[in-house]
């Protein structure tokens, strides 16, 4: 069985991630796992005097002396650097974050959210495409400037499962990484109901609907079967999103966790709903 044993932690130095820092820590512990932190720094952060008046290697060196001495002295209290490596590296950050976790052997990558930008503007901004590109795990808080998410010691895990050929792997992991914290784990599936311009009768949308919901609690069924998990079922009808985020809410659930397509390719792993659960939600995101 797969286990969590390496965190990578990516920091910018910003007030987010200093209150994300115990969680970061928490995670760790309850996982048993490593936190190493990366820092990727800006090759565009130089004014046009610098470079005009001195060597561009001069300054580059100096940018990350700089970088490094941050990096070595931040959270050293949440992470000592004995126990804790530090990585810096110079590009892109999501790029530089995604390559660093797949060469270097990642389990998972926790990244906090920023504020409204953010939530408003995702699909420009460097989390989201570190979900998109990064081939393991990434752990997403809520927005986390002034307060940092509940520790996962609650141990409510929800998985929500779509029941495509994604579906069997997305709870396997569920199912270790709930084993691994002692967690509770239960999975959440909606049934989209779907607009319709028929004159369809509302009893028989309520038998449409019911079909429906039961034929997806025997597929659940079938597939927990081949993963060898028995845990609560729960089964919503409506708008996908907004039926997952109901349940999350109604569940008290500590963290969701939602799948991705397995390759990156043109379209990239993520999807609209993926974006959506990760721009909306209240509480941490697994995107697996």
């Amino acid at each position: 069985m797969s286990s969590i044993s390496n965190i990578l932690y990516p920091v910018d130095f910003s007030h987010s991630c200093v209150s994300m820092a115990a969680y970061v820590k928490r995670a760790a512990a309850l996982l048993g796992a490593r936190v190493s932190l990366i820092h990727v720094a800006d090759p565009g952060g130089y004014n046009g005097l610098q470079l005009y008046v001195r060597p561009i290697t001069e300054v580059l060196e100096e940018h990350l002396s700089f970088c490094r001495e941050r990096l070595d002295s931040f959270l050293v209290g949440e992470f000592p650097v004995a126990e804790c490596p530090r990585i810096l590296t110079l590009g892109d950050a999501a790029t530089e974050i995604a390559r660093v976790a797949r060469e270097d052997g990642f389990d998972l990558i926790i990244m906090p959210t920023h504020a409204g930008k953010f939530r408003q503007m995702l699909l420009g901004s460097t989390t989201a495409k570190v979900i998109n590109d990064a081939d393991c795990p990434v752990l997403t808080s809520r927005h986390a400037e002034t307060i940092a998410p509940r520790p996962l010691e609650h141990k409510e895990w929800l998985c929500a499962v779509g029941l495509s050929s994604n579906s069997e792997r997305v709870l396997r992991f569920a199912s270790q990484m709930a084993v691994q914290a002692h967690s509770k784990l239960s999975i959440i599936h909606a049934v989209q109901a779907g607009d319709t311009d028929l004159p369809i009768h509302l009893d028989l949308r309520k038998e449409i609907h019911s079909a429906d919901a039961q034929e997806a609690r025997r597929r659940i069924a079938e597939l927990q079967q081949m993963v060898g998990t028995d845990v609560p079922v729960r089964v919503e009808v409506g708008s996908v999103k907004e039926a997952l985020l109901a349940a999350a809410l109604e569940s008290d659930a500590d963290v969701l966790m939602i799948g991705r397509s397995q390759h990156s390719g043109a379209q990239g792993r993520m999807r609209d709903l993926t974006y959506a659960m990760v721009r909306d939600s209240p509480f941490p995101v697994l995107s697996v």
